[in-house]
C-alpha cells in the first residue's frame, strides 16, 4: 500500500537513506534545512528548521501514514569540559524538537489507519560509555518518551526507536576521518565494521511498512553486536 510518510531531515546520512529506501513506492515528505542531494529522487520538500521552525506551518497532508525525525548531534567530550548549555542545546535538537514537530503532527497519524513513527536513539543509553554524557542523556529520554507515547496511543499509531552504534556518515565524520580512526571503530564491533547508513535505512523502512504491524514500543539495537556483546 502507498503511504505518506514525513521525514524531518533527510537530505544526508541515515535520512537520505531511508529517502532512497522509501521514495520509488511512497509519497515522501522531507522538511530539512537543505535540499541537498534530493535531486534525483521524487520527494516533496519544504525547507524546515526542527529548531526555530513550527511545523504546523509547512502544507502537509490531512493523512501521514508515517513519520521519522532524523536530527541529532554526536557531541564526545569528557564531562568536566562540558558546560551545562552543551547539554541545553543538544537536549533540544534531539529531543525537544522531536516533541514539536511530533505535537504539531498528532492529528495527521491519528488520521491514518494505524501510522507508524520511528525515532533515533543511540547504543550509548543501554551501554554506557565515557564521554557520551550528554547525547546519551537526550537520546534516553527519546526511548523513555517513545515507550510512553507508543502505549498512549496503541493500537491507533506504532512508535519504534533504532538505536545505532557509530554510523559513517556525515555526522560522525570527525570520528572516522581517515584510515587508521576507522579500523579502530571498526575493531570495536563484534562485526568488526562500523555501520553504513543502509544498514539504519533498511531498519527504518521495515518499521514504516505493514511488514511490522505488530510491533511497537520497542528499541531496536542496530549496533553491529555493540550493545548486547563483550568479544574482549
Amino acid at each position: 500500500m502507498k503511504k505518506t510518510i514525513l521525514l524531518i531531515g533527510g537530505s544526508k546520512g541515515i535520512g537520505l537513506e531511508i529517502v532512497k529506501e522509501l521514495s520509488p513506492n511512497h509519497n515522501v515528505i522531507v522538511a530539512s534545512r537543505s535540499d541537498e542531494n534530493l535531486a534525483d529522487y521524487d520527494v516533496t520538500y519544504h525547507k524546515f528548521d526542527a529548531l526555530t521552525d513550527d511545523i504546523t506551518e509547512l502544507d502537509l497532508p490531512e493523512t501521514l501514514d508515517g513519520f521519522v525525525y532524523c536530527p541529532g548531534s554526536i557531541n564526545l567530550k569528557p564531562f568536566k569540559m562540558m558546560k551545562p548549555n552543551v547539554f541545553e542545546e543538544d537536549f533540544q535538537l534531539n529531543f525537544m524538537s522531536l516533541v514539536k514537530t511530533t505535537h504539531g503532527v498528532l492529528s495527521k497519524l491519528k488520521n491514518s489507519k494505524q501510522a507508524s513513527i520511528v525515532y533515533f536513539s543511540t547504543v550509548a543509553v543501554q551501554t554506557g560509555m565515557p564521554f557520551h554524557t550528554s547525547v546519551a542523556a537526550a537520546k534516553g529520554a527519546i526511548e523513555g518518551f517513545a515507550r510512553s507515547l507508543a502505549a498512549e496511543y496503541a493500537p491507533s499509531f506504532r512508535v519504534n526507536v533504532i538505536a545505532p552504534s557509530l554510523v559513517n556518515s556525515d555526522l560522525a565524520g570527525k570520528l572516522l576521518n581517515n584510515d587508521k580512526k576507522k579500523e579502530k571503530m571498526d575493531e570495536r564491533h563484534p562485526l568488526k565494521r562500523v555501520g553504513e547508513p543502509a544498514d539504519i535505512g533498511k531498519i527504518a523502512s521495515f518499521l514504516l511498512s505493514d511488514d511490522s504491524t505488530w510491533i511497537t514500543g520497542q528499541v531496536l539495537g542496530v549496533d553491529g553486536g555493540m550493545g548486547s556483546l563483550n568479544i574482549s
